[in-house]
């Protein structure tokens, strides 16, 4: 065998031989009970780096949006006007919906490997095109920069389905949430890195700037090109990621190779392990040959109205789904639209350009610093001892009653105190990431079958992106009813009402803490598997090759 030279398989001892169901479980369990390695944490870089430069484009597009104003609109009191400012806000979501529905049905037909790394390409080229967006008679700058934001959102939208489900795959059941969590939580590094790059910026050109307000066009332009440098980085190492034993044994139905894929992931992290080519293809011909036969279901339309047809798992998914959603219309309805906030508290507007800058981007900083940035890294080090379905739950009661107490007490707040406003506000920020905004994203990656991890967690990510657009496109032509900003007291009601629909849909999700994907997706059910039966069970995957490879007669 070691030779890599294959004789014919005449006779096998069948009492030895495991069922194609027992070797796809002992192969899995062996991933889900490894020890914590350093693959495990480059995994997490590797992904987590895609959600730093997708956070880093969403909400730099705030300072942006600022910028612009000083530089292409003077004549309109160095205001970008609503329409602009809500097309190159809204066009990124656009973008990102199409790319989460997208990459999720490729990934689960194409592979994981072969899709991971094109949505970064998409994000770094759509990043670069916005830098080097200009004014033309045939072509509005916002028109052409709005073109380029839908581009970086497919991109975007990919990352979800693509990072989330490769980070549950390769993850150990112990840790599969903290290490999902931790990919999310770059979010926040993302939102507090755009502040910062654009305060340094800023600050590098204030003579400039004072100079002539014009000269902030340099300045959004590096702020939004260095959002590509991270993404660069990281490119390298998600087009080289082994493909997920998971997808390899589930999908493409390569059984043996998904098992030495699995050997060699817990050994070394690689893509192949220290089993030959000729040790897989034996093990394969005695699967195909002995072993009743696995036939793994494939993906069709059929077969997904067929397993989501079903209430124990159509309610997961409308769960899972329509959580995102709710979250998104607060989430997005207020990161977007954070000049409010920063009015509130007195980050806001100057004498002039440099002033109004520096102060919006010092603004950022401290809103995402006081209560976005602990709450992601609150859920690392708590989702996998509370549950994913209990962080969820109680950060929408929290949010509804911190909504409630902001959306009917808004003005009698700030009549009092801002450091109170300021207090609540962090409540709320620390419970959004310390709660739904996390799981949602972590519980889609876990409770689906492999064949439709990734579209259904693409379907709720863009159920989400839908939500943001409504907040978005709303929340500009709502909150000056009656007056400058005097809706937003109700804004903030209809974001309670939408955090305890949070709270209902919430329950249709199981808990996902301490489970195999497997169990999670049911495909221990008998309506799940074809034809095989109960046999031995052995304590693990040494001993699959030791009895396959040992029984062969030469």
């Amino acid at each position: 065998m070691s030779q890599g030279i294959i004789k014919p398989i005449d006779n096998l001892n069948t009492n030895n031989i495991l069922t194609a169901k027992e070797r796809r479980r002992l192969a899995l369990d062996e991933i889900d009970n490894a020890k914590f390695g350093w693959f495990h944490i480059r995994a997490c870089i590797v992904s987590g780096i895609g959600f730093f430069t997708d956070a880093y484009d969403i909400f730099a597009i705030n300072l942006v949006s600022t910028m612009i104003g000083f530089v292409y609109w003077q004549d309109q009191g160095n205001k970008t006007p609503h329409n602009v400012d809500t097309a190159i806000k809204v066009s990124c979501s656009v973008g990102t919906v199409v790319g989460q529905l997208l990459f999720g049905y490729l990934a689960d037909h194409v592979g994981r490997k072969r899709m991971y790394g094109v949505e970064l390409m998409i994000i770094i080229m759509g990043t670069v095109g916005q830098t080097l967006v200009g004014n033309a008679p045939a072509a509005s700058f916002w028109a052409v920069i709005t073109f380029w934001r839908v581009l970086t959102g497919i991109g975007i939208g990919g990352d979800y389905p693509l990072s989330s489900v490769i980070t549950a795959e390769f993850a150990t059941t112990k840790h599969r949430g903290a290490m999902m969590s931790a990919v999310f939580a770059m979010q926040g590094i993302g939102q507090v890195t755009a502040g910062i790059v654009g305060l340094c910026t800023t600050a590098a050109f204030k003579s400039a700037i004072e100079y002539d307000q014009a000269n902030l066009d340099y300045v959004w332009r590096i702020v939004i090109g260095i959002g590509a440098i991270p993404g660069m980085c990281a490119l390298y190492y998600r087009l080289t990621i082994p493909e997920t034993p998971r997808y390899t044994i589930d999908i493409e139905n390569e059984f043996g190779k998904g098992i030495s894929d699995a050997k060699a992931f817990i050994s070394t992290g690689a893509a192949s392990g220290s089993y030959t080519e000729a040790d897989a293809m034996a093990v394969n011909a005695q699967s195909k040959q002995v072993v009743e036969e696995h036939v793994p279901i494939k993906a069709s339309w059929a077969d997904f109205r067929r397993h989501f047809g079903q209430w124990k798992y159509g309610k997961v998914l409308f769960g899972t789904a329509y959580s995102w959603f709710a979250l998104d219309v607060a989430w997005y309805g207020l990161g977007l639209n954070n000049s409010i906030i920063l009015q509130t508290i007195g980050f806001a507007g100057g004498p002039d350009a440099y002033s109004a800058v520096f102060k919006v981007c010092v603004g950022n900083v401290i809103i995402n610093l006081l209560g976005s940035v602990p709450g992601y890294w609150i859920s690392v080090f708590t989702i996998d001892k509370m549950g994913r379905k209990t962080i969820q739950i109680m950060g929408f009661v929290v949010l509804t009653i911190m909504f409630c107490v902001l959306g009917f007490a808004y003005q009698q707040i700030i009549d009092t105190s801002v450091v109170l406003f300021i207090v609540l506000f962090t409540i709320t920020q620390i419970f959004f990431n310390w709660g739904p905004n996390t799981t949602t994203f972590v519980v889609p990656g876990e409770c689906f079958p492999t064949r439709y991890r990734s579209t259904a967690h693409g379907i709720s990510a863009a159920s989400g992106k839908m939500g943001s657009i409504l907040a978005q496109l709303c929340f500009g032509l709502l909150k000056d009813i009656g007056g400058p900003n005097a809706w937003i007291n109700h804004l903030l009601q209809i974001f309670a009402f939408f955090m305890m629909t949070g709270i209902f849909s919430s329950f249709l999700i199981n808990e996902t803490k301490g489970k195999s994907l497997e169990e999670l997706a049911g495909d221990y059910d008998d309506d799940e598997v074809v034809g095989e039966t109960k046999k031995h069970k052995p304590s693990s995957i040494e001993e699959v090759y030791t009895k396959d490879i040992n029984n062969v007669s030469y």
